[in-house]
C-alpha cells in the first residue's frame, strides 16, 4: 500500500519535469540567433507504476525526466554537406574565372589583343606597304610588334600572379582543414567523456556539426558515427561513440580522438609539371613523418579545394602520357612513344623545360632533360620523347628497369581549363605565329641583304635572346653555300680537320621548325647532308646520315644551346634586339634584285593575319585568337555562375528543411512557455493542496 505522502511525491516529479521543460524552453529562446544551435526538448515518460494490493491493481507514480535531447535529422545534414562541396567549388571558380576574363578582355579602355594586333597587322602594315623603304614606317611597324610582345608578357605575368594567389589560398584552406580537424577530435573526446556518464552533450554535438558544415565547403566530407559496445555485455548501452570524418574521396581526416594533419610542401625546380608553372607550387602531404601524398586529384574530390586545384593545375586533360618504347640503362635514358595531338606538335606541348618527375610503370623518377624526335616508318611519322633520368636524384633503384609497353606519364590530366591551359594556349599561338612570320621574313630581302627573324624570346637566366631560324625551305645549293661561309668564317679546312667540318655541317642542318615536320623535309635534310658528306669527305655512312637528319629538339637542364621555338613563351616573348637597333633590316621583298618600292613580301605577311591556309589556330585565323580564348573563359565563367546559383539555391532549400526541424521557432517556444508554465503551476497547486491535507491530518486529527 502506498504511503500517505505518495501523492506529494507524484506532484514533485511533475514539478521537476515542468521546471526542466521551462529551463529548456528558456535555453532555446536564448539561442534563437545562435548559428548551428539545434532546438532542444525534454524527454519524459510515466514512472513505473507502484503495485498495490487493491482492486485497482497499480497506482501511477508520476513522471520521469529522462533526458534533454536536441532535435536533429542527420539525413538533411548529409544532403547539406554533399551539396555544400559544390557551392565551395564553384564559388572559387566564379571569382578567379572573372579575373582571367578581365585579363583577356579588350573593351577599348585597355589595350587588349585585338587593339595591339590590329595596330601591327593593319595600321602599321598598311603604312609600310605604301612606302616599304621608309625607315620611319619600319620603325613604327617594329614598335607595334614590340607592343604585341609586351601584351603577351603582361597577360602571362598576370596569370602567374594569379597562380601564386591560388596556390597560397590552397595553403590557407589546408590550414583551415587542420584547425577544424583538431577541434573535431577535441570535441569527440569531450562528448564521449560526458555521454559515458549517461548525459547528452547537445551543445558540443551542435558545435561539431557546425564544424562539419564549414569543412564540407572546403572539401568533400564523409561522416560516420558508430556506438561503442561492451564486448562482455553487448546489450549494455555504454554511451560512448566513435566519430570518423573522411575527406577527398575517403581519406581519413579524423578518427575519434585522433586527427591526421596535412601540410603543404613546395615543389623544387626539378619537380615542375608544366613549363609555365611558377616556382614553389604546393604539393599536399600527410603530416605523418613519412610525407605520404594526399590525393588532390581524385575524382571524388570536391569543395573549394577542388575549385582551387582545378584553377591552379587545370590543363584540359592535356598532360604528358605515352608508352615506353625502349630503355638504355647505360645512358640512364628511357624513350616514350606518344600519339596525342598536343604532344606530336611541340607548339602545343607544355612539358617542363627544367626537369621534373616522370612516372614509369608504377614508380616515379626524376628526369633532367628530354629530347623530342620524329622518325618515319613506312611513310608514317612516329613521335618519341627520350628522357634523360637524373644520375644524382633517383627516387628508386635501377631507374630504367621498366618494360617496353608500360605506361609513362608526367603530372595529372585535369579536365578543367585552368591557368596552365590558358598559358599553353598563348604559347601555342605565339610559337605558331612567330614561326610563320619569321619564315616569311627570312625568305625575303631588305635591300640586297637576306631577311632576318623579327620575333624571338629572352633567356630566363641570361641577359640575351635565343636565336631561332628556318632552314626547312632552303635548297641544297643554299645549304652548301651556308656551310662554305661557316667554314671560311671559322678558318676550317675540311681536308685538314674533317671532324670540325662535320660539326659545322650538322649545325648548319639544324632545323628549328617542328609543327609542320614531314617526310619530305626529312628526306631533304638527308639529301643536303649527303651532298656535304661527298663534297667534304666527312666519312659518314648512310645510316649515320639518316640518323643525323632526324629532327630532334632537346630541352632541359644542362642544355644552354637550346635555341628553338619551344622556349618561346608568352612570358619571354620579344622582338629581336638586332631588329630593334636597326629596323632597316626588316625584309619587304622576295627578290634581292627588285626595287626598293617592291612590297610583295608584305603581301604574304598581310595574309598571315586572316588567311587560315597560311596560319591556323584551333581552326581559326591568327587574328581570331582573342575570340577563341574569350569563348573558353566566358564559357567556364558562365558555367561556374550557373552551377553556383543552382547549388546555392539547393543549399538554401536544404537548410530551410533542416531549420524547420532543428531550428528554434519563437512562436512555438512561446506556446511551450505557456504550456510548461501551466504545468508548473498545476504541480505547485497540487503540492499546496496536499500540504493542507497533511496539515489537517497531522495537526488537527486525533487530538
Amino acid at each position: 500500500m502506498p504511503s500517505q505522502f505518495f501523492g506529494l511525491n507524484i506532484a514533485y516529479t511533475g514539478l521537476l519535469a515542468s521546471n526542466a521543460s521551462l529551463n529548456t524552453t528558456s535555453n532555446n529562446i536564448a539561442n534563437v540567433q545562435t548559428e548551428g544551435f539545434s532546438r532542444q526538448t525534454v524527454t519524459t515518460q510515466a514512472a513505473n507504476a507502484l503495485r498495490v494490493f487493491q482492486t485497482y491493481g497499480c497506482a501511477g507514480a508520476g513522471v520521469e525526466t529522462l533526458a534533454i535531447e536536441r532535435i536533429r535529422d542527420e539525413f538533411y545534414d548529409f544532403r547539406y554537406w554533399n551539396n555544400n562541396e559544390k557551392v565551395g567549388e564553384y564559388e572559387q571558380k566564379i571569382y578567379y574565372m572573372q579575373q582571367i576574363e578581365n585579363y583577356f578582355d579588350d573593351n577599348g579602355q585597355n589595350a587588349g589583343f585585338k587593339t595591339v594586333f590590329d595596330q601591327m597587322m593593319i595600321t602599321g602594315l598598311q603604312e609600310l606597304m605604301k612606302n616599304p623603304n621608309n625607315m620611319s614606317f619600319k620603325e613604327q611597324f617594329v614598335g607595334y610588334a614590340g607592343a604585341l610582345t609586351e601584351y603577351f608578357n603582361n597577360v602571362a605575368g598576370n596569370l602567374e600572379k594569379l597562380q601564386k594567389d591560388v596556390n597560397e589560398e590552397i595553403k590557407v584552406k589546408i590550414d583551415e582543414i587542420n584547425t577544424i580537424a583538431s577541434e573535431i577530435a577535441a570535441l569527440n573526446k569531450q562528448i564521449n567523456t560526458i555521454e559515458l556518464k549517461g548525459v547528452n552533450a547537445n551543445e558540443l554535438r551542435d558545435r561539431r556539426t557546425l564544424l562539419v558544415d564549414q569543412l564540407s565547403q572546403i572539401v568533400d566530407v564523409e561522416v560516420k558515427e558508430t556506438k561503442l559496445q561492451d564486448t562482455n555485455n553487448p546489450d549494455r548501452k555504454t554511451g560512448g561513440s566513435r566519430f570518423v570524418v573522411k575527406i577527398a574521396g575517403g581519406q581519413v581526416l579524423v578518427d575519434n580522438f585522433e586527427y591526421n594533419g596535412l601540410k603543404c610542401v613546395s615543389r623544387t625546380d626539378d619537380q615542375k609539371v608544366n613549363q609555365t608553372d611558377v616556382d614553389g607550387l604546393y604539393d599536399v602531404v600527410w603530416d605523418d613523418g613519412n610525407n605520404t601524398k594526399f590525393n588532390l586529384y581524385g575524382g571524388a574530390m570536391g569543395g573549394a579545394l577542388k575549385g582551387l586545384v582545378d584553377l591552379r593545375d587545370g590543363n584540359n586533360g592535356e598532360s604528358f602520357s605515352g608508352v615506353i618504347k625502349d630503355t638504355d640503362p647505360a645512358n640512364n635514358t628511357v624513350t616514350v612513344k606518344v600519339d596525342k595531338h598536343y604532344l606530336t606538335d611541340l607548339n602545343k606541348c607544355n612539358l617542363s623545360d627544367s626537369g621534373g618527375v616522370i612516372k614509369l610503370g608504377n614508380k616515379e623518377y626524376y628526369y633532367d632533360s628530354w629530347t623530342y624526335s620524329v622518325t618515319y616508318n613506312g611513310g608514317k611519322p612516329e613521335y618519341n620523347f627520350e628522357f634523360k633520368l637524373s644520375d644524382d636524384k633517383n627516387l628508386n633503384p635501377d631507374p630504367v628497369n621498366v618494360a617496353a609497353g608500360d605506361t609513362a606519364s608526367v603530372g595529372k590530366g585535369i579536365s578543367y581549363q585552368g591557368i596552365p591551359y590558358y598559358m599553353a594556349q598563348m604559347n601555342e599561338w605565339i610559337r605558331t605565329f612567330s614561326q610563320k612570320f619569321n619564315d616569311i621574313l627570312t625568305s625575303g630581302y631588305a635591300g640586297d641583304q637576306k631577311g632576318i627573324a623579327l620575333f624571338t624570346a629572352n633567356m630566363a637566366t641570361e641577359n640575351r635572346q635565343y636565336f631561332v631560324g628556318n632552314n626547312s625551305s632552303e635548297t641544297k645549293e643554299e645549304y652548301i653555300a651556308r656551310v662554305e661561309a661557316a667554314l671560311k668564317a671559322q678558318g676550317v679546312d675540311p681536308a685538314a680537320d674533317p671532324a670540325k667540318a662535320k660539326e659545322i655541317c650538322l649545325e648548319a642542318l639544324k632545323d628549328y621548325r617542328y609543327d609542320t615536320e614531314s617526310e619530305a623535309a626529312y628526306k631533304s635534310r638527308i639529301e643536303k647532308l649527303t651532298e656535304a658528306n661527298t663534297k667534304y669527305n666527312l666519312g659518314m655512312t648512310t645510316a649515320e646520315i639518316e640518323e643525323a637528319a632526324v629532327l630532334k629538339v632537346t630541352v632541359g637542364k644542362g642544355n644552354v644551346s637550346d635555341e628553338n621555338y619551344y622556349l618561346m613563351t608568352a612570358k619571354y616573348f620579344d622582338v629581336s634586339e638586332t631588329m630593334e637597333k636597326d629596323p632597316g633590316l626588316l625584309a619587304t621583298k622576295k627578290n634581292a634584285a627588285d626595287g626598293v618600292e617592291q612590297n610583295d613580301l608584305l603581301e604574304d605577311i598581310k595574309k598571315l593575319a586572316t588567311d587560315k591556309g597560311t596560319m591556323s589556330f584551333r581552326g581559326c585565323s591568327a587574328s581570331e585568337f582573342l575570340q577563341c580564348i574569350l569563348s573558353d573563359v566566358a564559357l567556364n565563367a558562365s558555367r561556374a555562375e550557373t552551377f553556383y546559383s543552382s547549388y546555392i539555391d539547393i543549399a538554401a532549400t536544404i537548410d530551410t528543411q533542416r531549420i524547420s526541424i532543428s531550428g528554434v521557432d519563437e512562436d512555438e517556444e512561446a506556446v511551450n512557455l505557456v504550456k510548461y508554465q501551466n504545468g508548473y503551476n498545476l504541480a505547485s497547486k497540487m503540492i499546496q493542496t496536499l500540504t493542507e491535507v497533511y496539515d489537517r491530518l497531522i495537526l488537527q486529527t486525533g487530538v
